[in-house]
């Protein structure tokens, strides 16, 4: 769809810039949603190795990344390739700050949906419970039981202390519990001055940001998800350079940017993002 002039009608609260471009969902959301995950070869390699990790039960996966370089998205991907498996228990913790021994441990009680014998547990209830559930799962009933904790740079040592003593139940052949922690780099210093959890790291990988084709190709990949055929083109291949260089290639910032960009073309009435637009953005993008 070419705009030649400004809409005659703009989009109301419901409907959202996207609808005047012909589109029928938002395509630069920065929510995780798994539709709009743009496999780059950094995330297609991260998910590959960890999906082997997890075949093979062996235990710990680090999955590391500065903050916009799509961890998130790629954490509710592997959650859609894992959940519809009948072999597979997949767990998910979000916000992982605990203060306590207690709080960590009802955290994994809660996420493992255990169902406690007695109204007031004690610590060694909790982990007696965790410990059941995992040999009831991994050994007699031959499930690989996952948990993926997001924002895993939140827990302290408490917390991976817990999940290190977690990772001693196994048999002679694989690990009853498959922990991938998704976090900023951050995590990875503490992780070391921790000897016996490091030692137990299977995977460890790091997210790099998208190199301009990869831009490119995100941009493209999202307004075919959103309904756009391609023909013609909502950006200029300037626009696509500018905003790869403002972005520094992190997902995030071009899902944002993609986003002021197309609404700003709405406002405008153009027919394309072109890079004066883009510039005109970044010159009022608040540092």
């Amino acid at each position: 769809m070419i705009l030649t002039e400004p809409p005659a009608i703009l989009p109301t609260r419901n409907a959202g810039y996207y609808t005047v471009l012909g589109l029928h969902k938002e395509p630069f959301s920065t929510s995780p949603d798994p539709a709009f995950f743009y496999e780059s070869r950094e995330h297609r390699a991260a998910l590959t190795r960890v999906l082997i990790e997890l075949r093979l039960r062996r235990g710990l996966s680090l999955i590391l990344g500065d903050v916009g370089t799509g961890k998130t998205t790629l954490s509710r991907k592997l959650f859609q390739l894992l959940r519809e498996r009948q072999d597979t228990l997949f767990h998910m913790i979000l916000d992982p700050a605990y203060e306590t021994e207690e709080l960590a441990l009802t955290a994994l009680v809660r996420a493992f949906k255990i169902r406690l014998e007695t109204a007031a547990p004690s610590v060694l209830d909790y982990r007696e419970a965790i410990k059941a559930f995992l040999f009831q799962q991994g050994v007699q009933e031959g499930k690989t039981v996952v948990l993926l904790i997001d924002e895993a740079q939140q827990l302290n040592t408490l917390s991976l202390e817990i999940l290190r003593g977690l990772l001693n139940y196994e048999t002679n052949e694989y690990k009853l519990l498959q922990l991938v922690l998704v976090a900023q780099l951050e995590l990875l210093p503490r992780v070391r001055e921790i000897r016996n959890f490091l030692d137990r790291v299977s995977l460890k990988y790091v997210l790099n940001p998208l190199d301009e084709p990869e831009t490119r190709e995100l941009i493209e990949f999202r307004l075919a998800q959103a309904g756009s055929t391609g023909s013609p083109p909502l950006f200029t291949e300037e626009a696509i350079q500018e905003i790869h260089r403002a972005a520094q290639g992190y997902p995030r910032h071009i899902a944002r940017f993609c986003h002021h960009a197309l609404r700003e073309l709405v406002a405008q009435g153009k027919p394309v993002v072109d890079g004066a637009i883009v510039r005109t953005l970044m010159a009022h993008e608040i540092r």
